[in-house]
């Protein structure tokens, strides 16, 4: 088979990926929708079991025992059982990461090597990381109710990846025919994925910050979901190991430059960006261990981080000049 029609099957595959994960997207958005409408039942059948509880108790004097009985935690902390949307889901995004897999081996065959060497195979790569840290952050902590985030935001960036960026293979520039390339890039995909995990997160804690301060009754999806201290110290954990896993992009990237262009730092702009991202990060972390820092102002410096990750991404490389202007190809 050739590189051209291995090519060809790496956008087949791409493409259905991005059908099968539409469907877990929807069922997700599904799922959401019917969190929501049972904390509104919840808070209904609560409310309603209050108010038999004090009329019992003018009654007769034993409401106290019936209020203690029926006034129950209905957040997510509370047991409950994954729904039918949610199970499709799941099951669909594993189909779709699976095919998304196929497509990233089909796209490093085409090339005879590892396939990260410019936008569009940095942005396949990438987005099959975040679904697979994904569900393996979901081994360990249940954080399912950002399905329909990570769905979407995967869509939108694999999307614009084989839509916007596509490139036929080409052979590496002498700078990227080293085995640091394996490495520091992959690990940089990899860290992005923590930090978008993390975002979603911190952005849902902000959420709930807002909410229990006004102790507003909208937004009853969030009562399903952890409560902002929770999902303040997920997000916390979720961004330290992408911390880490940048901080060796940093190092390694200086190694590599030195190898390449006989220097470790020589403020390229692309350099530049992932310094500030990881000092960004660095002040989150710091931030988040002090106690004045702590809520929402913490999440918002997580979603800085992310948003700066996007701009390195993305605007720095179609925009900006340096050395490493070859990551636009």
């Amino acid at each position: 088979m050739t590189p051209a029609e291995l090519s060809t099957y790496c956008l087949y595959a791409a493409y259905s990926a991005m059908a099968i994960y539409v469907i877990s997207f929807v069922a997700f958005a599904l799922d959401l929708a019917k969190r929501s409408g049972d904390a509104q039942i919840a808070a209904t059948a609560a409310l309603r079991a209050k108010t038999r509880g004090v009329v019992s108790g003018r009654a007769g004097g034993s409401g106290v025992a019936v209020l203690e009985r029926t006034d129950v935690d209905t957040g997510a902390d509370a047991p409950r059982r994954s729904s039918t949307f949610e199970r499709l889901g799941f099951s669909m995004m594993a189909l779709g990461l699976v095919v998304h897999i196929v497509a990233v081996v089909l796209r490093g065959l085409a090339a005879d090597r590892v396939p990260w060497a410019n936008m569009f195979e940095f942005g396949l790569t990438g987005t099959a990381l975040i679904v697979a840290v994904y569900l393996l952050v979901n081994l360990f902590v249940n954080v399912r109710y950002l399905g329909a985030y990570v769905q979407g935001l995967n869509l939108v960036l694999l999307g614009v990846a084989v839509v916007n960026f596509y490139v036929p293979v080409s052979p590496l520039v002498p700078a990227l025919q080293s085995a640091w390339l394996v490495i520091h890039v992959f690990v940089a995909c990899l860290g992005t994925a923590f930090f978008a995990i993390a975002a979603g997160l911190s952005a849902a804690q902000i959420i709930q910050v807002r909410r229990e301060a006004s102790k507003a009754a909208g937004l009853k999806l969030f009562d399903t979901l952890p409560g902002a201290e929770r999902l303040e110290d997920l997000a916390y954990r979720i961004a330290l190991v992408g911390f880490v896993l940048w901080t060796f992009t940093l190092i390694a990237g200086a190694i590599w430059a030195e190898k390449a262009w006989g220097r470790y730092w020589g403020w390229d702009t692309k350099e530049v960006w992932t310094f500030i991202i990881w000092v960004i990060y660095a002040g989150y972390i710091h931030a988040r261990a002090t106690r004045g820092w702590r809520g929402a102002r913490s999440s918002w410096l997580s979603l800085v981080g992310f948003a700066a990750v996007m701009f390195n991404f993305s605007v720095v490389n179609l925009f900006f000049k340096g050395l490493h202007a070859y990551s636009g190809m």
